[in-house]
C-alpha cells in the first residue's frame, strides 16, 4: 500500500497542467518577472522561454520552427525572443529576409499552437514542474494536462500537434491527456486514444 502511494505522489509530481492564455502570451515578459526560463501552465512568459531554449535546446528549437510551419500562416525562418528598451523580452517571428513581426499578432488559434507545439517539444527542464530528485532522469516520465486542447484551433493544426505529440510520446517519457470539446477528428489519428464522456462506458480507440 505504502508502495503504490508513493507512485501516485511521484506521478502527481510529474504533472504539467497547461491552457495557453493568447491574452497573456501577446505581453512582453516584463524584466521583474524573468526567471529561470521554465514555462508557466498559462505560457504567459513564453518570450522568456523562446529566449532559453532557442539558447540551450539548438535541436529541439528547430523542430519547433519545422512544427510552426505546418500550424501558422505565412513564412516561417525562425521564432525568437528579443530584448526591448526596458530590458523585457518580447517573442517574434522571422519571416524571412529581414522580416520580423511580433508574434502577438497573431491569432489565438497560433498562439495556442505555437505554446503547445512548445510544451511537447520540451521537458520537465524547462517546464514549471516538481523534479522527481529520488527517480533518475532516465527513467522519469512526464504527463502533460491540457484542458480544452482543441480550443481555437482548425483541423490542419488540432492534426498537426496530435502527429507531434505522438512522436513525442511514441519516446516513453512523455504523456498528453487533452479535454477536447469535439473528438471526431482524433478518432483516425495513429497513436491516439479516445475516450467520450458523454455516455457511461463510451470508448474509442
Amino acid at each position: 500500500m505504502l508502495a503504490a502511494a508513493e507512485q501516485v505522489v511521484v506521478a502527481l509530481r510529474s504533472v504539467f497542467a497547461c491552457d495557453p492564455r493568447p491574452g497573456r502570451m501577446r505581453d512582453p515578459v516584463p524584466p521583474g518577472l524573468i526567471g529561470g526560463g521554465r514555462l508557466l501552465g498559462g505560457c504567459d512568459n513564453l518570450a522568456e522561454v523562446l529566449w532559453r531554449t532557442r539558447a540551450e535546446c539548438g535541436n529541439r528549437h528547430s523542430q519547433l520552427v519545422t512544427a510552426l510551419r505546418a500550424g501558422c500562416a505565412g513564412p516561417i525562418a525562425d521564432v525568437l525572443a528579443a530584448e526591448t528598451r526596458d530590458g523585457s523580452l518580447r517573442a517574434l517571428l522571422d519571416r524571412g529576409d529581414g522580416v520580423r513581426t511580433c508574434v502577438g499578432r497573431l491569432g489565438d488559434g497560433e498562439l495556442r499552437y505555437l505554446a503547445l507545439a512548445l510544451v511537447l517539444l520540451t521537458g520537465p527542464r524547462v517546464l514549471e514542474v516538481d523534479p522527481v530528485a529520488e527517480v533518475p532522469e532516465a527513467y522519469q516520465s512526464l504527463t502533460v494536462l491540457a484542458d480544452g486542447f482543441d480550443r481555437c484551433l482548425d483541423q490542419r493544426q488540432k492534426r498537426a500537434l496530435a502527429d507531434l505529440a505522438t512522436r513525442m510520446c511514441g519516446r516513453g517519457h512523455l504523456r498528453l491527456i487533452g479535454a477536447v470539446a469535439d473528438a471526431t477528428w482524433a478518432a483516425t489519428a495513429d497513436g491516439v486514444t479516445v475516450v467520450d464522456l458523454g455516455r457511461p462506458g463510451g470508448a474509442g480507440r
